[in-house]
């Protein structure tokens, strides 16, 4: 029986070793590769990955439902999309917020997926409705949307803008504020007056900033009942706030409009 001497035996056992990472290595990306989830296209909220059985059934489910806009939300990031819900809303689509996890199961479990696909047909078909009696009653809306939760319900919110009155009165009050500052400005120091003159450049071209005041309200129900019944309580409040004299309003009303 020969003999292998210990620099043999060294070499021998770090070739094994080397052969052994090799393999390891190998394997690792075999699974992750066999594992298959790769990023999907379209809007996404956070990074997620789909198997390419999931990837398929998902660009079938937005086909299916093409005038929805559907956003495909990471595990980590459910909590996160339905803080910001309404950030998501659009003027031509209903925004549907929908999670990794939730569409790999709809692509395996027909059961799963009737559920879920019953969810968000009923909401595209109520919130269609909604829409248009809004729109008869002159209610603006800014856009519509649903995120489907985890126990086989949906939440939906809306974006409202202001209505007209109260658009305009804002608008008029902010065209006394600016008249009133730029009376002030005239009386300062020669280098103002430039800033005027930009001013002036900036109401020709219509280049106003609007910025330190939004126009939009956002309103979260959990049923379109509730939503419907929220956005009528919302268009009070805006119709409410333009009869307002000005001691009134600085007394303020604060409404909660959370789910």
């Amino acid at each position: 029986m020969s003999s292998i001497s210990s620099g043999n035996f060294s070499q021998i056992a770090g070739s094994y070793a080397d052969t052994a990472a090799v393999y390891s290595k190998s394997e690792t990306t075999k699974t992750d590769e066999t594992s298959g989830k790769k990023k999907v296209s379209g809007q996404t909220i956070g990074n997620p990955k789909l198997s390419e059985k999931a990837s398929k059934y998902y660009e079938q489910l937005k086909k299916k439902y093409s005038n929805m806009n559907f956003i495909l939300v990471s595990e980590d990031q459910k909590e996160n999309a339905k803080a910001n819900a309404a950030g998501y809303a659009n003027s031509n689509n209903m925004v549907v917020l929908i999670d990794e996890d939730k569409i790999e199961r709809m692509a395996s479990d027909e059961n799963y997926r009737k559920q879920y696909e019953g969810i968000i047909a009923n909401a595209a078909s109520g919130i269609s409705q909604l829409a248009s009696s809004l729109s008869a009653t002159g209610t603006s809306v800014k856009g519509f949307g649903m995120q489907v939760n985890d126990n086989g319900t949906a939440s939906y919110f809306a974006v409202l803008e202001k209505s007209s009155a109260a658009q305009k009165e804002r608008i008029e009050k902010k065209a006394v504020e600016k008249k009133e500052a730029k009376k002030t400005a005239q009386k300062k120091a020669e280098k103002k007056k430039n800033e005027e003159r930009l001013e002036k450049k900036r109401k020709e071209t219509g280049d106003v900033d609007d910025t330190d005041d939004t126009e939009t309200v956002t309103v979260t129900a959990s049923s379109i009942e509730e939503l419907l019944e929220k956005i009528k309580d919302q268009e009070q409040l805006f119709l409410s706030d333009t009869v307002k004299t000005p001691q009134e309003k600085n007394v303020g009303q604060n409404v909660d409009f959370s789910v």
